[in-house]
Protein backbone atom coordinates (compact mmCIF):
# COMPACT_ATOMS: atom_id res chain seq x y z
CA UNK A 1 0.00 0.00 0.00
CA UNK A 2 1.42 3.89 -0.84
CA UNK A 3 0.68 6.28 2.19
CA UNK A 4 -2.49 7.42 0.48
CA UNK A 5 -4.05 3.96 0.38
CA UNK A 6 -4.95 3.96 4.44
CA UNK A 7 -6.64 7.55 3.95
CA UNK A 8 -8.18 6.91 1.12
CA UNK A 9 -9.78 3.29 2.37
CA UNK A 10 -11.28 5.22 5.74
CA UNK A 11 -12.83 7.61 3.33
CA UNK A 12 -14.39 4.86 1.27
CA UNK A 13 -15.19 3.02 4.36
CA UNK A 14 -17.15 5.84 5.50
CA UNK A 15 -18.90 6.57 2.36
CA UNK A 16 -19.78 3.09 2.51
CA UNK A 17 -21.43 3.27 5.75
CA UNK A 18 -23.99 5.56 4.92
CA UNK A 19 -27.11 3.46 3.99
CA UNK A 20 -27.47 3.27 0.22
CA UNK A 21 -25.70 1.30 -2.41
CA UNK A 22 -22.48 3.29 -4.45
CA UNK A 23 -22.37 3.23 -8.00
CA UNK A 24 -18.04 2.54 -8.89
CA UNK A 25 -17.98 5.21 -11.17
CA UNK A 26 -19.50 8.03 -8.18
CA UNK A 27 -17.39 6.17 -5.77
CA UNK A 28 -14.14 6.51 -8.25
CA UNK A 29 -15.03 9.76 -8.76
CA UNK A 30 -15.49 11.16 -4.77
CA UNK A 31 -11.96 9.50 -3.80
CA UNK A 32 -10.38 10.84 -7.49
CA UNK A 33 -9.00 7.43 -8.71
CA UNK A 34 -9.86 5.06 -11.08
CA UNK A 35 -12.97 2.68 -11.00
CA UNK A 36 -10.02 -0.24 -10.78
CA UNK A 37 -8.76 1.07 -7.82
CA UNK A 38 -12.23 1.46 -6.29
CA UNK A 39 -12.38 -2.68 -7.07
CA UNK A 40 -9.00 -3.05 -5.26
CA UNK A 41 -9.83 -0.99 -2.16
CA UNK A 42 -13.11 -3.01 -1.72
CA UNK A 43 -11.14 -6.42 -1.75
CA UNK A 44 -8.93 -4.64 0.73
CA UNK A 45 -11.94 -3.66 2.86
CA UNK A 46 -13.26 -7.34 2.63
CA UNK A 47 -10.13 -8.74 3.56
CA UNK A 48 -9.98 -6.57 7.20
CA UNK A 49 -13.27 -8.29 7.72
CA UNK A 50 -15.92 -6.07 6.47
CA UNK A 51 -18.56 -7.04 4.76
CA UNK A 52 -18.97 -5.48 1.33
CA UNK A 53 -21.80 -6.48 -1.25
CA UNK A 54 -21.51 -5.84 -4.79
CA UNK A 55 -24.20 -5.90 -7.40
CA UNK A 56 -23.79 -6.62 -10.86
CA UNK A 57 -24.38 -4.94 -14.17
CA UNK A 58 -23.93 -1.55 -15.31
CA UNK A 59 -25.92 0.24 -12.63
CA UNK A 60 -24.56 -2.41 -10.03
CA UNK A 61 -22.10 -0.80 -6.86
CA UNK A 62 -21.82 -1.72 -3.53
CA UNK A 63 -23.16 -1.58 0.08
CA UNK A 64 -21.85 -2.55 3.57
CA UNK A 65 -23.77 -5.34 4.80
CA UNK A 66 -24.53 -6.45 8.62
CA UNK A 67 -21.86 -9.18 9.19
CA UNK A 68 -21.45 -11.55 11.92
CA UNK A 69 -19.29 -8.97 13.80
CA UNK A 70 -19.25 -5.61 14.41
CA UNK A 71 -16.53 -3.53 12.63
CA UNK A 72 -14.73 -0.29 13.56
CA UNK A 73 -16.74 2.88 12.70
CA UNK A 74 -16.17 5.80 10.84
CA UNK A 75 -17.88 9.00 12.08
CA UNK A 76 -17.96 12.43 10.75
CA UNK A 77 -17.89 15.38 12.96
CA UNK A 78 -21.19 16.23 12.74
CA UNK A 79 -22.33 12.25 13.42
CA UNK A 80 -19.50 11.79 16.64
CA UNK A 81 -21.37 15.22 18.23
CA UNK A 82 -24.86 14.04 17.80
CA UNK A 83 -24.34 10.45 19.47
CA UNK A 84 -22.01 12.10 22.33
CA UNK A 85 -24.59 14.78 23.01
CA UNK A 86 -27.39 11.91 22.62
CA UNK A 87 -25.46 9.50 24.79
CA UNK A 88 -25.26 12.37 27.18
CA UNK A 89 -28.63 13.46 27.92
CA UNK A 90 -29.56 10.16 28.38
CA UNK A 91 -26.51 8.71 31.01
CA UNK A 92 -26.73 11.76 32.58
CA UNK A 93 -30.44 11.87 33.61
CA UNK A 94 -31.01 8.27 34.32
CA UNK A 95 -33.70 7.28 31.88
CA UNK A 96 -35.11 4.21 32.34
CA UNK A 97 -33.91 1.89 29.75
CA UNK A 98 -30.08 3.35 29.64
CA UNK A 99 -28.05 0.23 30.74
CA UNK A 100 -24.54 0.40 31.75
CA UNK A 101 -23.31 -0.45 28.29
CA UNK A 102 -24.43 3.35 27.02
CA UNK A 103 -21.79 5.07 30.21
CA UNK A 104 -19.06 2.51 28.21
CA UNK A 105 -19.67 3.64 25.12
CA UNK A 106 -19.84 7.18 26.02
CA UNK A 107 -16.70 7.07 27.93
CA UNK A 108 -14.72 5.33 24.59
CA UNK A 109 -16.49 7.80 22.39
CA UNK A 110 -15.43 10.97 24.55
CA UNK A 111 -11.47 9.54 24.76
CA UNK A 112 -11.13 9.62 21.23
CA UNK A 113 -13.03 12.80 20.28
CA UNK A 114 -10.63 15.86 19.10
CA UNK A 115 -10.32 18.43 20.99
CA UNK A 116 -12.91 20.67 18.95
CA UNK A 117 -15.31 17.99 18.87
CA UNK A 118 -15.58 17.66 22.72
CA UNK A 119 -15.99 21.35 23.04
CA UNK A 120 -18.79 21.27 20.79
CA UNK A 121 -20.55 18.63 22.59
CA UNK A 122 -19.88 20.38 26.00
CA UNK A 123 -21.73 23.90 24.61
CA UNK A 124 -24.53 22.12 22.89
CA UNK A 125 -24.91 20.09 26.27
CA UNK A 126 -24.56 23.91 28.28
CA UNK A 127 -26.93 25.61 26.33
CA UNK A 128 -29.74 23.03 27.35
CA UNK A 129 -31.42 22.72 30.01
CA UNK A 130 -33.35 18.90 30.71
CA UNK A 131 -36.98 18.41 31.61
CA UNK A 132 -36.83 15.61 34.36
CA UNK A 133 -39.92 13.15 35.69
CA UNK A 134 -40.16 12.36 39.37
CA UNK A 135 -37.11 12.67 41.87
CA UNK A 136 -34.80 11.26 39.63
CA UNK A 137 -31.67 13.24 39.93
CA UNK A 138 -29.13 14.86 37.13
CA UNK A 139 -25.58 13.55 37.22
CA UNK A 140 -22.77 15.25 35.24
CA UNK A 141 -22.29 13.11 32.11
CA UNK A 142 -18.44 13.82 33.22
CA UNK A 143 -18.65 11.88 36.37
CA UNK A 144 -20.30 8.73 34.58
CA UNK A 145 -17.52 8.70 31.81
CA UNK A 146 -14.88 8.89 34.51
CA UNK A 147 -16.17 6.05 36.67
CA UNK A 148 -16.85 3.73 33.66
CA UNK A 149 -13.80 4.76 32.33
CA UNK A 150 -11.99 3.95 35.75
CA UNK A 151 -14.41 0.49 36.56
CA UNK A 152 -13.44 -0.80 32.48
CA UNK A 153 -9.96 -0.05 32.57
CA UNK A 154 -9.16 -1.18 36.96
CA UNK A 155 -7.92 2.02 38.17
CA UNK A 156 -8.37 2.97 41.32
CA UNK A 157 -10.19 6.07 41.74
CA UNK A 158 -10.80 9.16 44.29
CA UNK A 159 -13.79 10.82 44.83
CA UNK A 160 -15.21 12.94 47.28
CA UNK A 161 -18.91 12.04 48.63
CA UNK A 162 -21.62 13.47 50.45
CA UNK A 163 -24.07 11.55 52.44
CA UNK A 164 -27.54 11.81 52.98
CA UNK A 165 -27.11 13.91 55.88
CA UNK A 166 -24.63 16.14 54.24
CA UNK A 167 -21.47 14.48 55.56
CA UNK A 168 -18.57 15.58 52.79
CA UNK A 169 -16.11 12.59 53.15
CA UNK A 170 -12.82 11.62 50.64
CA UNK A 171 -12.72 8.29 49.17
CA UNK A 172 -10.48 5.80 47.56
CA UNK A 173 -11.76 2.41 45.74
CA UNK A 174 -11.66 -0.14 43.51
CA UNK A 175 -14.95 0.77 41.16
CA UNK A 176 -16.46 -2.65 40.35
CA UNK A 177 -19.53 -1.67 38.16
CA UNK A 178 -22.12 0.61 37.43
CA UNK A 179 -26.04 -0.26 38.19
CA UNK A 180 -28.83 2.16 37.27
CA UNK A 181 -32.18 1.81 38.49
CA UNK A 182 -33.91 3.73 35.84
CA UNK A 183 -34.05 7.03 38.51
CA UNK A 184 -30.51 7.07 39.68
CA UNK A 185 -27.15 5.86 39.25
CA UNK A 186 -24.93 3.56 41.72
CA UNK A 187 -20.94 2.87 42.17
CA UNK A 188 -20.51 -0.75 43.64
CA UNK A 189 -16.71 -0.14 44.42
CA UNK A 190 -14.45 -1.30 47.02
CA UNK A 191 -13.39 1.18 49.76
CA UNK A 192 -9.81 1.00 50.80
CA UNK A 193 -10.48 2.77 53.84
CA UNK A 194 -13.20 1.22 55.34
CA UNK A 195 -11.80 -2.33 53.43
CA UNK A 196 -14.73 -3.00 52.37
CA UNK A 197 -17.75 -2.89 49.45
CA UNK A 198 -19.82 -0.11 49.29
CA UNK A 199 -22.61 1.09 46.73
CA UNK A 200 -22.64 5.01 46.18
CA UNK A 201 -25.00 7.66 45.14
CA UNK A 202 -23.17 9.23 41.78
CA UNK A 203 -25.26 12.20 42.37
CA UNK A 204 -23.18 12.68 45.39
CA UNK A 205 -20.30 11.85 43.74
CA UNK A 206 -18.04 15.23 43.34
CA UNK A 207 -14.60 15.54 41.77
CA UNK A 208 -13.85 12.15 40.47
CA UNK A 209 -9.90 11.45 39.35
CA UNK A 210 -8.71 8.00 37.96
CA UNK A 211 -5.33 7.98 39.49
CA UNK A 212 -3.74 5.36 36.93
CA UNK A 213 -2.90 2.80 39.51
CA UNK A 214 -4.03 -0.57 38.36
CA UNK A 215 -6.01 -2.97 40.69
CA UNK A 216 -6.53 -6.89 40.30
CA UNK A 217 -10.42 -6.52 40.77
CA UNK A 218 -12.09 -8.76 43.80
CA UNK A 219 -15.03 -10.94 43.79
CA UNK A 220 -18.07 -9.46 45.11
CA UNK A 221 -19.07 -11.21 48.45
CA UNK A 222 -21.68 -14.07 47.86
CA UNK A 223 -21.10 -14.05 43.67
CA UNK A 224 -18.62 -16.31 41.90
CA UNK A 225 -18.45 -15.44 38.21
CA UNK A 226 -18.26 -11.80 38.19
CA UNK A 227 -19.96 -9.21 35.86
CA UNK A 228 -22.97 -6.75 35.56
CA UNK A 229 -25.59 -9.00 36.86
CA UNK A 230 -23.34 -10.35 39.92
CA UNK A 231 -23.18 -6.52 40.81
CA UNK A 232 -27.30 -6.02 39.96
CA UNK A 233 -27.46 -9.15 42.95
CA UNK A 234 -25.12 -7.03 45.20
CA UNK A 235 -26.51 -3.90 44.98
CA UNK A 236 -30.04 -5.20 45.01
CA UNK A 237 -29.26 -7.26 48.45
CA UNK A 238 -26.95 -3.97 49.84
CA UNK A 239 -30.18 -1.83 49.16
CA UNK A 240 -32.64 -4.05 50.81
CA UNK A 241 -30.95 -4.46 53.90
CA UNK A 242 -30.95 -0.45 54.23
CA UNK A 243 -34.68 0.39 53.48
CA UNK A 244 -37.21 -1.70 54.89
CA UNK A 245 -39.47 -4.13 52.48
CA UNK A 246 -42.71 -2.93 51.52
CA UNK A 247 -45.24 -5.65 50.41
CA UNK A 248 -47.69 -3.98 48.31
CA UNK A 249 -51.47 -4.66 47.80
CA UNK A 250 -53.28 -2.59 45.31
CA UNK A 251 -56.60 -2.69 43.26
CA UNK A 252 -56.47 -0.44 39.86
CA UNK A 253 -60.01 0.00 38.32
CA UNK A 254 -58.20 -0.14 35.29
CA UNK A 255 -56.86 -3.10 32.58
CA UNK A 256 -53.30 -4.64 33.86
CA UNK A 257 -52.13 -3.33 30.45
CA UNK A 258 -53.10 -0.03 31.18
CA UNK A 259 -51.48 -0.17 34.81
CA UNK A 260 -48.22 -1.58 34.01
CA UNK A 261 -47.45 0.77 31.23
CA UNK A 262 -47.32 3.28 33.77
CA UNK A 263 -45.74 1.37 36.81
CA UNK A 264 -41.77 1.43 36.61
CA UNK A 265 -40.83 -2.22 36.56
CA UNK A 266 -39.03 -2.27 40.31
CA UNK A 267 -42.61 -2.16 41.53
CA UNK A 268 -44.02 -4.96 39.73
CA UNK A 269 -46.58 -6.52 37.30
CA UNK A 270 -49.83 -6.15 38.25
CA UNK A 271 -52.17 -9.34 37.41
CA UNK A 272 -55.60 -9.09 35.81
CA UNK A 273 -58.49 -9.39 37.66
CA UNK A 274 -61.47 -9.53 35.27
CA UNK A 275 -65.16 -7.63 35.44
CA UNK A 276 -65.52 -10.14 38.74
CA UNK A 277 -62.36 -8.71 40.23
CA UNK A 278 -63.40 -4.77 39.97
CA UNK A 279 -64.44 -5.08 43.69
CA UNK A 280 -61.75 -5.57 46.30
CA UNK A 281 -61.32 -7.88 48.93
CA UNK A 282 -63.49 -6.18 51.31
CA UNK A 283 -66.48 -5.27 48.78
CA UNK A 284 -65.07 -1.63 48.15
CA UNK A 285 -65.00 -0.53 44.30
CA UNK A 286 -61.99 1.01 43.77
CA UNK A 287 -63.08 3.11 40.25
CA UNK A 288 -66.92 4.11 42.02
CA UNK A 289 -68.62 2.49 39.42
CA UNK A 290 -68.44 -1.52 37.57
CA UNK A 291 -66.02 -0.41 34.43
CA UNK A 292 -65.91 -3.83 33.30
CA UNK A 293 -61.82 -4.23 34.40
CA UNK A 294 -59.60 -3.85 37.18
CA UNK A 295 -55.94 -5.67 38.14
CA UNK A 296 -54.31 -6.49 41.53
CA UNK A 297 -50.70 -5.69 42.14
CA UNK A 298 -48.61 -7.68 44.36
CA UNK A 299 -45.43 -7.38 44.80
CA UNK A 300 -42.31 -6.49 47.73
CA UNK A 301 -40.16 -3.19 46.97
CA UNK A 302 -37.22 -1.53 49.01
CA UNK A 303 -38.43 2.21 47.53
CA UNK A 304 -39.69 4.94 50.15
CA UNK A 305 -43.45 5.45 50.84
CA UNK A 306 -43.09 8.86 49.31
CA UNK A 307 -41.77 7.45 46.20
CA UNK A 308 -43.81 4.63 46.20
CA UNK A 309 -47.16 6.58 46.51
CA UNK A 310 -45.91 9.13 43.89
CA UNK A 311 -45.95 6.77 41.40
CA UNK A 312 -49.16 5.05 42.23
CA UNK A 313 -50.79 8.29 41.56
CA UNK A 314 -49.53 8.71 38.47
CA UNK A 315 -50.92 5.96 36.94
CA UNK A 316 -53.93 8.25 36.67
CA UNK A 317 -56.93 5.83 37.16
CA UNK A 318 -58.66 4.83 40.52
CA UNK A 319 -56.56 2.67 43.41
CA UNK A 320 -57.07 1.23 46.60
CA UNK A 321 -54.24 0.19 48.65
CA UNK A 322 -55.10 -2.85 51.10
CA UNK A 323 -51.22 -3.19 52.32
CA UNK A 324 -48.97 -1.96 53.49
CA UNK A 325 -50.65 -0.31 56.62
CA UNK A 326 -48.00 2.39 56.56
CA UNK A 327 -48.53 3.41 52.78
CA UNK A 328 -52.22 3.81 53.37
CA UNK A 329 -51.64 5.78 56.33
CA UNK A 330 -49.03 7.94 54.21
CA UNK A 331 -51.46 8.19 51.63
CA UNK A 332 -54.42 9.28 53.87
CA UNK A 333 -52.02 12.46 54.90
CA UNK A 334 -51.19 12.90 51.57
CA UNK A 335 -54.89 12.92 50.11
CA UNK A 336 -55.69 15.46 52.86
CA UNK A 337 -52.90 17.83 52.42
CA UNK A 338 -53.90 17.82 48.76
CA UNK A 339 -57.29 18.61 49.64
CA UNK A 340 -56.43 21.15 52.04
CA UNK A 341 -54.64 22.79 49.10
CA UNK A 342 -56.96 22.91 46.99
CA UNK A 343 -59.46 25.03 49.21
CA UNK A 344 -56.90 27.34 50.36
CA UNK A 345 -58.51 30.53 49.66
CA UNK A 346 -57.29 32.30 46.25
Amino acid sequence: MTDTTPARLLKLLSLLQTPREWPGGELAERLDVTPRTIRRDIDRLRELGYPVEASRGSAGGYRLVAGAALPPLVLDDEEAVAIAVGLRAGAGHAIEGVEEASVRALAKLEQVLPARLRHRVSSLQNATVPLTRGDGSTIDPRTLTTLAAAATGQELLRFAYRSGEGTETKRQVEPYRLVSTGRRWYLVAYDLLREDWRTFRVDRVSEPFATGARFTPRPLPGEDGGGAEDAARYFARSMAGRQPELRLDVWFAAPAEFVAARLPPTLGVPEAAGPEGVYGPEGENPGGENTGSACRLRSSCTDSLEWVALRLALVDCEFTVQGPPELVEHLGRLGARLTRAAKAPR
